[in-house]
């Protein structure tokens, strides 16, 4: 079966994973949990740590229980399939173009007023050890792409696309993609170009992981940038 033609998913897939997105991971664990671990943490980088880590658990089993299992459907089917020795090639091209982008657009967000600041990173750079920055590159570099990508572009793209065509397919998926990181409007343009770029990669190597390695390679890149400077 081609995933860009056609899937076992209805809308009552679709509705269950977008309650589990925005009322129980964002509205409960983000909203809600989160703040509580801030205050018994007292630090940003491992409330949200935890928070995240969180949020994967609840979403991969939300994917799994919900799209995959009553159908008796493999992780196949959200994309983790193996992807030609030549996409990287555009793995590696979509990556610089990710991180110009982001420049370009922080610059461009930034001649009016907008200010980039993210409490995690202000968290790693009042305290700089091996054991935060580990921290920091796990949560962003590892953990985020694996559920996200899963998530955004293995389920979500796909069951948008097959509906309502490529083109509308990469919006609608970037633009929710974008909005499930409120608060952090200031990385928001950035998150919508970021999407674009994750949904084309999983649409032009038919796997996953494409997308997993470009999210991974450039949060990774922020985390190091965050410690050097």
């Amino acid at each position: 079966m081609n995933w860009k033609e056609s899937d076992k998913w209805g809308w009552k897939e679709f509705i269950w994973l977008m309650f589990i997105e925005f009322a129980v991971v964002i509205g409960g664990i983000k909203f809600f949990i989160k703040p509580v671990y801030s205050h018994w943490f007292s630090d940003e980088l491992y409330s949200g740590t935890l928070a995240g880590l969180m949020m994967a658990i609840v979403l991969l089993l939300g994917v799994y229980f919900v799209a995959l299992r009553p159908a008796k459907l493999s992780w196949r089917e959200v994309g983790i399939r193996p992807f030609a020795k030549k996409d990287w090639k555009l793995i590696i091209g979509l990556s610089i173009l990710l991180i110009i982008g982001a420049v370009i657009v922080m610059t461009l967000t930034s001649l009016i007023g907008n200010t980039y600041e993210n409490s995690k990173t202000d968290a790693i750079q009042k305290n700089i050890t091996i054991h935060t920055v580990l921290v920091a590159f796990v949560s962003a570099a590892i953990i985020s792409p694996i559920y996200e990508e899963i998530f955004y572009r293995g389920f979500l793209y796909r069951w948008l696309r097959i509906r309502l065509g490529m083109g509308w397919a990469l919006i609608l998926s970037s633009f929710i993609f974008t909005i499930v990181h409120i608060p952090t409007y200031n990385v928001m343009p950035v998150n919508f170009l970021s999407g674009l770029i994750f949904a084309w990669a999983y649409e032009r190597t038919n796997s996953i992981w494409p997308p997993i390695i470009i999210h991974g390679l450039t949060n990774g890149l922020m985390v190091g940038l965050t410690v050097a400077g």
